[in-house]
């Protein structure tokens, strides 16, 4: 669908700009956006490389189970269906630590690993349990301490002062994060939004 839109946008802009005459225009922009995202691409990788290799440290270390325990009372309140030492655990702290530095690429993979691992322990395959949903929320809301990706966007794009962004982001995310939590577990309380079993899924289950 991504794909039709883009493609539909890429379109309108050519035919609007024979239609206008203004063909070098487009064409100029075309090319200067392209140098532009290929710079900003090229300014990303250092900082990127260097906390996705970090994380990874972590994770061979042994440093995400030592988080898992440090966080294990909040964790199991948020998430009392998983079991604590189950890998969708590990996966989730993982998606939750590169999201609180601002690491959105490499918290996709944690997330992903994250939900097949919830998708193991679900009852009902192919409906989405409250863990998964409270996940999806806190990974949406996502508090970020560290907004590093922001930060290197802004420093590549010539901010005098990029690290100035360090405070709103934390007290917005932080928000939001509260707001996705409590509306997820408002929901899950609610009987509409409650997972019925049918009998051959309790028999199957048993």
């Amino acid at each position: 669908m991504l794909n039709i839109i883009w493609l539909g946008l890429i379109v309108l802009s050519v035919v609007f700009g024979i239609i206008n005459g203004r063909i070098p225009e487009v064409v100029a922009s075309v090319t200067d956006s392209a140098k532009a995202a290929f710079e900003l691409s090229l300014g990303l990788t250092g900082i990127m490389t260097f906390w996705l290799g970090l994380m990874k440290i972590a994770e061979e270390g042994g440093l995400i189970q030592l988080l898992v325990r440090f966080l294990h009372p909040v964790m199991q309140r948020l998430f009392p269906d998983v079991p604590p030492e189950h890998p969708a655990m590990g996966a989730i702290i993982l998606n939750v630590t590169a999201n609180m530095l601002g690491l959105g690429n490499a918290a996709t993979p944690f997330g992903l690993r994250a939900m097949n691992e919830l998708e193991i322990l679900n009852k009902t395959p192919g409906t989405a349990t409250n863990a998964m949903c409270v996940f999806l929320a806190m990974n949406t809301a996502s508090i970020q301490i560290i907004p590093t990706t922001a930060i290197a966007f802004l420093a590549a794009a010539g901010a005098n002062n990029p690290t100035d962004i360090i405070m709103t982001t934390l007290f917005a995310t932080s928000c939001a994060l509260c707001v996705a939590i409590l509306s997820a577990k408002f929901f899950e309380k609610l009987p509409f939004f409650q997972i019925k079993l049918n009998s051959t899924a309790s028999l199957e289950t048993l």
